[in-house]
């Protein structure tokens, strides 16, 4: 019996292990020793995470010792955007402003009281009102305040004007944090052009192992007064507990491989993402394409067909052998109503139906192809009840 290949568009929620990086987990696997120790077999391990410490600072223009490893994304996040976050030697901040469409690790993760907290609007393409920002900035007055704006919406893919934010905070005396999980390794990220004094990373979404992302400091000026892990002194204080040395260690060679081929990889997944759209257009010429007046990832679509309902196209596809994703997609692996989508203005009955297509590394031109056969079945499929039902 022979098997289609199946057809993997997922690359925002999860990247697949790049081989070259399964094979440097593989090997720091089999190191027996523990990074804190002194002797050889120690030693080793602190090489391995030191390697890739440097290895993660360069993919976003930061210095290896600002780099601290988490257990991923949703943890960095968790930490940094917490009252206690400051300049050494400063007070914490007692505000924070997010954007309305930013990841639920962020939304969901802050450690800061309810009454702290507002959320930034976002426009019909999904871009942040800076409007909006400056005047709550010059409303806070003295108060210090945390900002926290996403690169690259995962959903959507659409851009954040993040280095004018920045600029806008550090005016009013204020610290900005941006997520930029779903834009590294896609897009060129530089800590120091962008302006913001932490981001944070993920490794699974560039072809790294899950379960190991990082905090990057701008500087070593900044401090956390309360961790979320406490107990040794690994990653000098920010974060106890043994290192994933395996996991580092992938970390640090899909950061490396990642920043390698950057400028052909934008260019070759753009080409493809341009060619999803197309096919789009051309199967259902009714299809509304998320945000395409926007500055976006080059990898990502977000798309939506009048009367195609996402869960119901999301069983066909997958059917069909072609794995994709709706606008959200919660914990239990159902599909709910997007907040990404209901901030932009999405007409609930269209946002229902947003299908989300995320190209990566693997993706080839006939992956592309067979989208396009699975998407006609689709939608013929829905055109054919719907000439029934008139």
């Amino acid at each position: 019996m022979t098997f289609s290949p199946r057809t993997y568009l997922d690359h925002n929620a999860t990247s697949p292990l790049r081989p070259e990086v399964a094979e440097v987990v593989l090997r720091a696997l089999q190191l027996p020793g523990n990074a804190s120790s002194v002797h050889a077999e120690g030693r080793a391990a602190r090489a391995e995470i030191e390697t890739a410490r440097e290895k993660v600072a360069k993919l976003v223009g930061a210095r290896a010792k600002n780099v601290v490893f988490t257990s991923g994304g949703t943890e960095a996040a968790n930490l940094v955007l917490t009252p206690s976050f400051r300049h050494v030697g400063q007070t914490g901040v007692t505000r924070l402003l997010v954007g309305a469409v930013e990841h639920p690790c962020v939304l969901n993760g802050h450690r800061f009281p309810v009454d702290a907290v507002e959320n930034i609007p976002v426009d019909a393409h999904g871009m942040l009102d800076l409007a909006w920002l400056k005047a709550h900035l010059e409303k806070a007055g003295d108060e210090r305040v945390l900002v926290s704006v996403q690169l690259a919406n995962n959903e959507t893919g659409v851009l954040q004007p993040v280095a004018e934010a920045a600029r806008l905070i550090h005016e009013h005396g204020g610290l900005i944090h941006t997520d930029a999980v779903q834009a590294a390794g896609k897009i060129p990220v530089d800590i120091i052009a962008l302006g913001v004094d932490v981001l944070t990373l993920s490794a699974h979404k560039i072809g790294g192992p899950k379960g190991i992302g990082a905090v990057i400091l701008a500087s070593d000026q900044f401090e956390i007064g309360e961790k979320l892990i406490r107990g040794g002194g690994q990653e000098k204080g920010f974060r106890a507990g043994t290192e994933n040395v395996a996991a580092i260690a992938g970390f640090g060679a899909a950061a490396e491989l990642a920043l390698a081929g950057l400028k052909q990889e934008a260019q070759r997944l753009r080409a493809l993402r341009d060619e999803v759209e197309a096919q789009v257009r051309r199967i259902a010429p009714d299809a509304l394409i998320v945000a395409s007046a926007a500055e976006r990832l080059p990898n990502t679509v977000a798309f939506a067909i009048p009367g195609l309902k996402a869960e119901t196209a999301l069983i066909a596809f997958d059917l069909a052998g072609v794995a994709l994703s709706s606008g959200s997609a919660c914990s239990s692996g159902k599909v709910k109503r997007s907040h990404v989508l209901d901030a932009m203005g999405v007409e609930p009955a269209l946002a229902e139906g947003v299908l989300r297509v995320s190209l990566g590394w693997s993706t080839t031109h006939e992956d592309v192809i067979r989208f396009a056969e699975a998407c006609e079945r689709v939608v013929g499929t829905l055109y054919k009840r719907k000439a029934s039902a008139a």
